[in-house]
């Protein structure tokens, strides 16, 4: 896989992309961990409830993410589906987090009596998987934008030699220029 920019080779996109799905893998177990605290510790609302289901599946839908980029293609569109879903997931669980912690009274909300420090670590760390995840997005997107260019390239560079090999009359090798043909005069036609 070539890239569009000359100075990314295929390694180093692999290397963004695998730091880049270990932070995000490592984000979404610290929000499980923080938010089962918050479950184990008090009454729990919805956002809790909605935090620790997205976090605890997530952590399982991530792991493919992590051998996506050394596989092929159908590996590669299965992980970006899961980026995409789990994008507007994590956004929504942010979303969640920052109207519960920071719009009014802190310790008033789910848990209560929970301090106010850890709400803002758990709401930090889940913005911190959606902005990866967001991320992975991309470079998945990217990576994979990359092998079927190059798949597309080399197979259309195959189709042209099997075309002119299998052409009748044809002694061209593939990698020649065919001979131009002598165009007729209207001198020597009549």
């Amino acid at each position: 896989m070539s890239s569009t920019i000359p100075f990314l080779t295929e390694g180093q996109l692999r290397f963004f992309l695998i730091c880049n799905r270990v932070i995000q893998w490592l984000s979404s177990v610290v929000v499980l961990g923080i938010t089962s605290y918050f479950i184990n510790t008090g009454p729990r609302g919805l956002t809790i409830v909605y935090v620790e289901v997205i976090a605890a599946v997530s952590v399982v839908a991530f792991l493919p993410s992590f051998v996506s980029p050394f596989m092929a293609t159908p590996a590669k569109d299965f992980v970006l589906f899961i980026d995409v879903i789990f994008s507007y997931l994590w956004l929504a669980a942010f979303i969640f987090s920052a109207v519960d912690y920071n719009q009014h009274n802190c310790h008033a909300n789910a848990p209560p009596g929970v301090s106010c420090s850890k709400k803002w670590a758990n709401e930090a760390f889940v913005f911190l998987t959606f902005i990866f995840t967001f991320f992975a997005l991309f470079i998945e997107a990217w990576s994979l934008w990359l092998a079927r260019r190059d798949n597309t390239h080399s197979s259309s560079l195959h189709e042209k030699s099997f075309r002119s090999a299998s052409e009748p009359n044809s002694a061209v090798h593939a990698t020649q220029a065919p001979a131009e043909e002598p165009m007729a005069t209207p001198a020597q036609v009549v």
